[in-house]
C-alpha cells in the first residue's frame, strides 16, 4: 500500500499546475474553459492538469441503440489487453475534470472511458446552475438508461483492447451511486470504487432503486469514499449500508475522512481537500489492483 501511495502521489505531483503545465494552459483553468457552466468559479490554483504523452486521447461516439453517445477515452498508446475502468461523472457531465481523471487512470496503464450519460436529456455543461441542472436533466435520466450506456462501453472496451476480465468501475458524487448501482448490476466486474454517492433516497420512476436496497444481492466488492462533513450523506446511511453488506458477506470497505465533505476529489472546486484526495486515489488504485484490475 505505501509504494502505491507514492506512486499516485508521484503521478499528481509531475502533473499538477505546480509541475509545468504552460501559461496558456493556466489561462483556460482560470477563465474555466473545459469545466460546466454550473461549477464554475474554477479554483484554478489547485486544478490538476494531466498531459496526454504517451497517450491515445480523445473522443469517440458509441452508437446505442441508435443514440449517439460520446466517451472521453484515454489509454496507453499503442497497447491492447490493458485493464478497463470506467469512470462517471458527476452532474456536470464528462468536463475536464473527469477527463483529467480519466488520463490519470491512463498514465497508471488503463483503458480508461468516461460516457456522457445526459446526452438524450440535455448538455450538463452548458445549464446555468445547479438547481437548472438537476430539475432539467439529473432528474429526468433514467438509471435503466445509464446502466444500458455504461453496458455498451464495456462492451467496446471488450472489442477495441480492453481486457474482459480486468473490468472495473468509479464514479464521483452522483457517479458513485451509479459505481454500487452498476456494481450490483454487472457481476461481471472485478471492483468498484465509489465516491462519496447517495446510499439512499426515495425512489421514484428514474431511479427505483439505491444502493442500500441492492446490498443484499451484490456480489462486487466496492471501496466507498466519503467524507465525515458530507451534509448530504448522513454517518447513519453509511453504517446501515455497512451493516447491510456484512449480512450479505459482501467485502466492501468504507474510508470517511474525518476533515472531508462532499466532493474533496475535485480539484476545481472550494470543497477540495489535497491531502485525502490524493490519499483516496491511492486507496482506489490499490482497491482495483488488490480485486485483479491491472
Amino acid at each position: 500500500m505505501k509504494d502505491l501511495v507514492q506512486d499516485a502521489a508521484s503521478l499528481l505531483s509531475k502533473t499538477s499546475l505546480s509541475g509545468g503545465v504552460d501559461r496558456r494552459d493556466f489561462l483556460k483553468v482560470a477563465l474555466g474553459t473545459g469545466f460546466a457552466v454550473a461549477a464554475l468559479p474554477v479554483v484554478a490554483q489547485n486544478v490538476i492538469k494531466t498531459d496526454t504523452v504517451g497517450l491515445t486521447a480523445g473522443t469517440l461516439h458509441l452508437n446505442v441503440n441508435g443514440q449517439t453517445v460520446p466517451v472521453y477515452r484515454a489509454q496507453p498508446e499503442g497497447k491492447t489487453n490493458l485493464p478497463v475502468i470506467v469512470v462517471v461523472s458527476e452532474i456536470f457531465g464528462v468536463h475536464e475534470h473527469i477527463a483529467d481523471v480519466a488520463r490519470r487512470f491512463a498514465k497508471l496503464g488503463y483503458l480508461a472511458l468516461a460516457p456522457e450519460l445526459f446526452v438524450r436529456q440535455g448538455d450538463p455543461s452548458k445549464a446555468a446552475s445547479i438547481a437548472d441542472l438537476q430539475r432539467d436533466i439529473i432528474a429526468k435520466t433514467p438509471d435503466a438508461q445509464v446502466m444500458g450506456d455504461i453496458d455498451a462501453t464495456f462492451a467496446w472496451a471488450k472489442a477495441n483492447g480492453g481486457n474482459p476480465d480486468k473490468m472495473g468501475i468509479t464514479g464521483f458524487c452522483w457517479g458513485g451511486r451509479i459505481a454500487w448501482m452498476y456494481a450490483a448490476h454487472n457481476p461481471q466486474l472485478k471492483a468498484a470504487v465509489a465516491w462519496y454517492g447517495r446510499l439512499v433516497g426515495e425512489a421514484n420512476a428514474m431511479t427505483p432503486t439505491y444502493p442500500i436496497d441492492i446490498a443484499p444481492q451484490l456480489k462486487v466488492p466496492v471501496l466507498g469514499l466519503y467524507g465525515l462533513k458530507d451534509p448530504g450523506i448522513s454517518q447513519d446511511s453509511i453504517a446501515r449500508m455497512k451493516e447491510a453488506l456484512n449480512r450479505a458477506g459482501n467485502k466492501s470497505q468504507f474510508v470517511v475522512y474525518p476533515n472531508s465533505g462532499h466532493a474533496f476529489h475535485a480539484d476545481y472546486r472550494p470543497s477540495y481537500v489535497e491531502a485525502d484526495a490524493k490519499d483516496a486515489f491511492a486507496r482506489a488504485i490499490a482497491w482495483f489492483r488488490e480485486h485483479g484490475v491491472m
